[in-house]
């Protein structure tokens, strides 16, 4: 099971309440922490409160962007982004690092997928994964050089359960299901204009659901 530490990003937030929620996951027995470059002070702050409990943790990432001097989505800022996640999680090696969402055409051009492989041949990795949804999502399940995927599976996003997760099993891959509960968008009575739940929110209005069961259990199941 998962925590998704793009929760634990933002500048005003309270380390020590992060410090707690961390070392608490673990002791629930949560032992994958998912977190990517660009999700704010997440990857420091797992390194700084769980790096004394590595072993009990699977440390999953997202790199491909956002490293000064580096152009984004190139065979550098692959290297760099995973030297730079090594730095701030206080880790050895990283369990998995995902290629953050980028577009079918970035894989076709190949040297991103090279960086990140010769990352995990010089055991920096020890999964190279895509994350990410659609065409660039079938593209990474079909040419058959991931370890793993991550991708959105969710009462209102279902199609790549239907075919990208059914074809990963298939090949032995593994699979982060991400967005479990779809951003829990029944807590917004009207349009969360601009929010990142708002397209689920639009989905939702167009189901019948039961209204007399709660949603996040319904979702959960």
């Amino acid at each position: 099971m998962g925590f998704g530490a793009g929760h634990i990003g933002l500048d005003h937030q309270d380390e020590k309440q992060i410090d707690y929620l961390l070392n608490e996951i673990l002791d629930f027995g949560i032992n994958l922490i998912d977190t990517a470059r660009g999700y704010g002070q997440s990857e420091e702050r797992i390194g700084k409160f769980l790096s004394h409990r590595r072993q009990d943790t699977v440390l999953s990432t997202k790199v491909g962007y956002s490293i000064p001097g580096y152009e984004d989505w190139s065979s550098g800022i692959i290297t760099a982004g995973i030297d730079h996640a090594l730095k701030l999680l206080k880790t050895d090696y990283l369990d998995i690092v995902h290629l953050h969402s980028c577009d079918k055409e970035i894989l076709e051009r190949g040297e991103v997928i090279e960086a990140l492989l010769a990352a995990k041949q010089a055991g920096k990795i020890r999964a190279a994964a895509y994350s990410g949804e659609n065409e660039g999502l079938q593209y990474a399940v079909d040419l058959q050089v991931f370890d793993s995927i991550e991708c959105s599976v969710n009462i209102f996003e279902l199609n790549s359960l239907k075919q990208q997760v059914k074809q990963a099993k298939e090949q032995g891959m593994g699979v982060i299901a991400k967005r479990p509960i779809a951003n829990a968008p029944w807590r917004y009575d009207t349009r969360p204009v601009g929010e990142y739940v708002e397209p689920y929110w639009e989905r939702m209005q167009q189901l019948t659901l039961p209204r007399d069961y709660p949603l996040n259990e319904l979702a959960l199941r």
